[in-house]
């Protein structure tokens, strides 16, 4: 049995604060009756109506996906790329959390918690990502301060956690950088690079919270544990 707000956002249809307002002002019905109690409690075989729509219960399921190039962060894609979501071999309607760009590879989560996903993704979550970057001269101690002291883009400061020089190759004036943020905004680590004036020939993200990429191969995934996921959870309440 799971309290109804929860099992509501848990499908994806809204946040859980949404949920109860939506309870409270008698726009939820369980099994044909309209339900204003936030403490009501619900199973899998309870039928559950918000606003008109059906609400699905089902088994929540969490994985890790090594993201290769050339495939869009989304459950379907109109031009018919191929997506994350083809990669997972499940029965449920799972969707990624966040996203990274098209040529973007590396941790990518699925899931089909709507409530986990929302609280993954909210700004204040503060969860540290961290990418390796391949960079096509080689990045200066001035600019690797420059960084550390936010750089602005789209008029937003973004201050990178960590900065560091991983691999400098000098006969081709390239180096790899590894970069921690806990922003996520759209296309945030190349921008922040090529207002420095560098191009990123490549970027992974190689570690999410405490998960890191370990030995996955490109288009390889697992499942998250118990464990994995409340360690994840405990991050945003810090």
């Amino acid at each position: 049995m799971e309290r109804l707000q929860k099992v509501i956002a848990a499908s994806g249809y809204c946040s859980r604060r949404k949920a109860e307002e939506l309870i409270t002002q008698g726009k939820v019905i369980v099994n044909g009756e309209v339900v204003k109690e936030l403490g009501t409690k619900v199973n899998s075989s309870d039928i559950i109506v918000v606003e008109g729509h059906s609400i699905s219960y089902e088994e929540k399921e969490y994985y890790m996906l090594n993201k290769p190039r050339e495939v869009i962060s989304s459950a379907s894609d109109d031009k018919g790329r191929r997506t994350v979501v083809e990669y997972i071999d499940t029965d449920k309607r799972i969707y990624p959390i966040g996203r990274l760009d098209y040529d973007t590879t590396g941790l990518i989560l699925l899931t089909n918690d709507g409530d986990f996903a929302n609280k993954m993704m909210k700004p204040s979550s503060n969860i540290i990502k961290t990418y390796l970057a391949k960079l096509d001269s080689i990045l200066t101690k001035e600019d690797i301060d420059k960084l550390l002291g936010g750089i602005v883009i789209d008029k937003v400061k973004c201050t990178p956690n960590k900065v560091k020089i991983k691999e400098i190759d000098k006969k081709n004036n390239k180096c790899l950088v590894e970069i921690s943020i806990h922003e996520g905004r759209n296309h945030e680590v190349r921008k922040i690079f090529e207002k420095l004036g560098y191009d990123c020939l490549k970027l992974t993200r190689i570690s999410y919270g405490n998960l890191r990429l370990g030995t996955l191969r490109f288009g390889e995934y697992r499942p998250l544990s118990k464990q994995e996921i409340n360690d994840l959870l405990m991050l945003i309440k810090k």
